[in-house]
């Protein structure tokens, strides 16, 4: 009985061991039994995605941005960012956002001061043509605005009942000259005041005749800008009947507002041009500046002078000039463009790029500035030669910075980062 059971547990020993060596040679692999680590999808895993255009978004798996759905972007970890205050940006988010520096240096300050005006007359060859005899205009040779008339040409015919009756005064008192000189004088001196020559007066004393008509005659060349009178119009000594400008010589009226008052002088050059006169450059310099500003409009006006010999400038052409005004006070002064100044109302800021850095990384600033120069201005305090700055997407790199909790232009102080709907959701190529 011993052997018997003896013999069965040999037989099952052999059996188990038989079972174990074929389960060991169908299910063993050739290769090495450790356990071997998907690197690649472990590194997928640690890895960070980013947008280039919105750097605060941060997702563990490759996808669309979800505020604006572009491809998501492995981040550089690599990158440290010295100033925990200061943006950092890639590269690919700057070129899309098109974010251009500039080094800052001291440049020559030359404001250039933009006026607009118009073609005046020059208000000393203004003259007015006027009647010195009361009476009626039987008749106008001059019909029309506009006309040219030349100095001693007949510019009108009038009756003057007034007159007729002086000339029959002195043909009675040049019979008696001899005996009342003075009433003779007397008379010969009131038509001399109606502006009768002596060769006229002689000539009325010795044909003894009267004359009915006397003709007005102009006292200047120019062009007829106003026309007062029509036949058969009464007018009185004195009435103007023309006016008649010389545009030999012209004035050019520009509007020069309060705030560039300081800036203009006499005896500044100005270079204008005129919109009915395109391609031509006229220059002449400021002779003239009121004192006074309109309550109204808030603009003085400054005067230049100008030949008009040939006769293309006409009076309400309108005329822009330049006037480059050196600021001798801000020699020393860096300047810089405008488009790189935001501003908040109370402050000038610019972004600030960081030197010693793999990609690029800003940080805002607060500056002092000083006038403006056309699209630039000088800096008074804040900025040092030689640092470069963002003169071209300076907003682009704000809004990075507000949505990232940065120190912005409308967070000085910086804080928690700005949230768009949606940000923190999985997106729908990768949901979790």
């Amino acid at each position: 009985m011993k052997k018997i059971f003896s013999n069965k547990y040999i037989r099952f020993s052999l059996i188990l061991t038989g079972g174990i060596l074929l389960g060991w040679l169908f299910f063993h692999s050739p290769h090495s039994g450790e356990d071997k680590h998907d690197h690649a999808a472990e590194a997928s895993q640690n890895k960070i995605w980013t947008c280039s255009m919105h750097p605060q978004i941060r997702m563990p798996e490759p996808g669309s941005c979800p505020i604006c759905g572009m491809d998501l972007i492995p981040l550089n970890q690599s990158i440290t960012t010295l100033d925990p205050d200061a943006i950092n940006m890639t590269d690919e988010a700057i070129q899309l956002a098109n974010v251009m520096t500039t080094i800052v240096s001291k440049q020559k300050p030359v404001k250039d001061i933009r006026l607009y005006g118009k073609v005046q007359v020059d208000e000393r060859l203004l003259q007015s043509q006027v009647s010195y005899l009361p009476g009626r205009i039987e008749k106008l040779y001059v019909n029309f605005t506009g006309e040219a008339v030349s100095r001693g040409q007949i510019l009108a015919i009038i009756y003057s009942p007034d007159l007729i009756t002086t000339q029959q005064e002195l043909i009675e008192t040049a019979s008696i000259k001899q005996a009342q000189p003075i009433l003779y004088e007397a008379t010969k001196d009131k038509l001399r005041q109606w502006k009768l020559t002596d060769e006229q007066i002689v000539s009325i004393e010795k044909s003894g005749i009267v004359k009915n008509n006397f003709e007005v005659y102009s006292n200047t060349s120019g062009i007829v800008i106003t026309r007062r009178v029509n036949n058969g119009d009464y007018v009185s000594s004195g009435s103007v009947l023309f006016d008649v400008a010389d545009l030999s010589h012209v004035w050019v009226m520009f509007d020069a507002y309060e705030s560039d008052m300081p800036y203009l002088t006499k005896g500044q050059e100005v270079t204008f041009t005129f919109k009915a006169l395109p391609g031509i450059n006229y220059t002449s310099k400021i002779t003239f500046i009121d004192p006074v500003l309109d309550p109204n409009t808030r603009v003085a006006k400054v005067r230049a002078e100008l030949n008009n010999l040939g006769g293309k400038l006409k009076p309400e052409m309108f005329a822009t000039g330049i006037v480059e005004a050196n600021l001798d006070q801000y020699e020393d002064k860096l300047v810089i463009p405008g488009s790189a100044v935001l501003w908040t109302g109370k402050r000038s800021l610019v972004y600030v790029k960081l030197a010693g850095t793999d990609e690029p990384v800003f940080k805002f600033r607060e500056i002092e500035i000083g006038p403006m120069l056309g699209n630039s201005y000088v800096v008074l305090n804040g900025l040092t030669d030689g640092e470069e700055i963002v003169t071209q997407g300076a907003f682009s790199v704000d809004a990075a910075a507000q949505l990232e909790g940065k120190p912005s232009m409308m967070n000085i102080s910086g804080g928690e980062k700005m949230t768009m709907p949606g940000m923190d959701m999985p997106n729908d190529n990768n949901p979790k």
